[in-house]
């Protein structure tokens, strides 16, 4: 029978991809780990690698389409000496429900791995990861012949899928063993066990979509750009989070002057050619915020349904304009990291941003966001929280304005930060005090050095 490749689940967000491109025609042989196509996510390009072994019979969906939803089948892998004819007579394969648009992201936002999977030395069981077991549909009639329990069976597929070779494996080394009759999981557990996640009880049913608003027809000339993946994901998570988090804004005016002159020092004493560096006003700010957020870490935090999460590690995701849309790369540890460091990391994960090639484990995740719009002049701007997140820090233009010192009128370099805060998780004098903490470091730029 053959088997089916269905479009994967990339992130914990993802409904549908865009299938860029195939790398591999009908008829060629494909090998388990072969890279079979190109898939455009919400975030990134990535590679769809195969977990069967065969011949790749039939192409179901043609390269460069849009709105593929997830556990589609995209094509068909025939077995070595299977008869083409087969791919006529083959039922339609069974599509396993994927996440649904209307599934809220908890505060346990992990990152899924990447479709491009590394084998593991040692797979473990699967008996203890709850009563979903994934594993290709060669690799579960394999397990079915030999009357074997599945969920003893380690996999070394993406996102643990079993796979052929582990089915091998573990018949060679005799470690499944007999799958034994298990009482069926009552209907009940199952559906409390969904909405503690907050999932739907009935996986894969959504409730019905609003319909699309129906634009007025002018009789002037125009032209219709189809919305991207990306810009679908952007608009449906930033529509959820205006509507379900009660936001509020908090806007603090810094003096610069001090950074600015540290900055200029410090890049004037830069060497040339490997260890050199180029400092941003935006790399002191994810530094000083990084600082702060130690020291109020209730800023660094996710809202789930039962629990505030605390994170522990201070990662900073970081707004990247791309061509598609806007995406969010993280700094991990920024609290542990020097200027330099900072700058260098935020320079790479920038270009691959705007290439599309970052990884899932670059962009998902992060306790909290900064936004900078200052190299376009913006003054100040409230942004949207980057849910599960509880702030986002949005920076205005460094620019010069009379300000009052010891009595007199002068001129400073003033440089305006706004916090959006989900008051739910984040009170208004703790998100104050956070930005009084950032003022402080950014004034007193040595203290962050520290």
């Amino acid at each position: 029978m053959p088997i089916p490749i269905l479009m994967p689940a990339l992130s914990p967000t993802m409904t549908e991809g865009r299938l860029a491109r195939w790398l591999k025609s009908e008829g060629d042989d494909v090998a388990a780990g072969d890279v079979v196509a190109e898939i455009e996510t919400d975030k990134a390009t990535m590679e769809v690698e195969a977990v069967d072994e065969g011949v790749l019979g039939r192409i179901l969906v043609p390269a460069e389409t849009d709105g593929v939803a997830v556990n589609t089948p995209i094509a068909l892998i025939l077995e070595e000496g299977e008869d083409p004819a087969a791919l006529d007579a083959a039922p339609a394969p069974r599509q396993e429900p994927g996440p649904t648009a209307q599934e809220p992201e908890t505060a346990e936002p992990e990152a899924m791995p990447a479709a491009k999977a590394v084998p593991a030395e040692a797979p473990t069981p699967q008996a203890g990861r709850g009563s979903r077991i994934f594993a290709s549909p060669l690799a579960r009639r394999m397990v079915a012949e030999a009357g074997l329990d599945l969920a003893r069976i380690g996999g070394s597929g993406p996102n643990g899928r079993v796979i052929k070779r582990d089915v091998e494996a573990a018949i060679t080394a005799g470690t499944a063993k007999p799958a034994a009759e298990a009482a069926p999981e009552p209907g009940a557990a199952r559906q409390a066990a969904g909405e503690a996640l907050g999932a739907p009880a009935t996986p894969g049913k959504a409730a019905p979509a609003k319909p699309a608003p129906q634009l007025p027809e002018t009789g002037r000339p125009y032209r219709d750009v189809p919305h991207t993946t990306m810009r679908k994901v952007i608009a449906e998570r930033l529509t959820a989070s205006k509507r379900d988090i009660p936001h509020y804004y908090l806007t603090i005016d810094c003096n610069v002057d001090a950074l600015i002159e540290l900055r200029d020092q410090l890049n004037s004493s830069s060497s040339t050619g490997e260890g050199a560096y180029k400092l941003s006003l935006n790399d002191f700010i994810i530094r000083a915020a990084a600082t702060a957020l130690r020291r109020h870490p209730a800023c660094n935090s996710a809202w789930g349904d039962n629990a505030l999460r605390l994170y522990e590690a201070v990662d900073i995701s970081v707004a990247v304009a791309t061509p598609n849309g806007l995406i969010t790369p993280i700094v991990r540890d920024a609290d542990r990291k020097g200027l330099a460091g900072i700058s260098s990391e935020v320079r790479a994960l920038a270009v691959k941003a705007r290439d599309g090639k970052l990884a899932p484990e670059e962009y998902q995740g992060g306790g909290f966001t900064i936004s900078n719009l200052g190299m376009y002049g913006i003054r100040e701007f409230a942004a949207i929280i980057n849910p599960p997140q509880t702030c986002l820090l949005a920076v205005g233009v460094a620019e010069p304005r009379p300000v009052v010192k010891d009595g007199a009128l002068t001129i400073a370099t003033i440089m305006t930060c706004t916090l959006s805060a989900d008051h739910r998780a984040v009170d208004g004098a703790v998100g104050a005090e956070f930005l009084a903490a950032l003022k402080k470091l950014l004034e007193q730029p040595l203290t962050m050095l520290l």
